[in-house]
């Protein structure tokens, strides 16, 4: 993959704004944990290398187990493995990221809203939107994900 233009460069402000939703989203009061990985379950349906990459380098940093990280793509039938509020971030993620075809229903705002209280479920709605935004720019742009680049180092 040849990357088609460094946005980092290209838009230095656009870029920082960004940052500061990222920033904001780690001082949410959302887990760390939690929030990585709809990070990676978001990058995972956009099929974000970019992305994945880092997210998947960040969850194995902050000690997840290599069973969860690699059963996320089907972690409904993880079992026990995923916590119910995990669960329910992971399935809000799902129906978020695919709002086009989902439409959002009714049911799983329900879901969500069972364990998320409203600020909790708007900040998680707001991290998904943002790693949404980051998956486009990064697919668009043909960012290299981090094991790509090192080959070429």
């Amino acid at each position: 993959m040849t990357q088609r233009l460094d946005y980092n460069a290209a838009s230095p402000a656009g870029v920082k704004t960004l940052a500061g939703v990222y920033g904001y989203i780690s001082r949410s009061g959302l887990a760390k944990s939690l929030i990585d990985l709809v990070y990676l379950r978001v990058s995972q349906i956009n099929g974000c290398a970019y992305c994945i990459d880092m997210h998947s380098r960040d969850l194995l940093k902050e000690g997840l187990d290599i069973e969860k990280l690699v059963l996320l793509p089907v972690w409904r039938e993880g079992g026990a493995l995923f916590t119910d509020r995990e669960r329910a971030a992971l399935a809000w993620a799902e129906t978020v990221t695919r709002v086009a075809e989902t439409g959002v229903p009714e049911a799983e705002y329900a879901a969500a809203a069972a364990v998320f209280d409203g600020q909790q479920l708007t900040d998680l709605t707001i991290a998904i939107g943002l790693m949404n935004a980051y998956n486009r720019m990064a697919i668009s742009f043909r960012a290299p994900p981090a094991a790509v680049a090192a080959l070429k180092g």
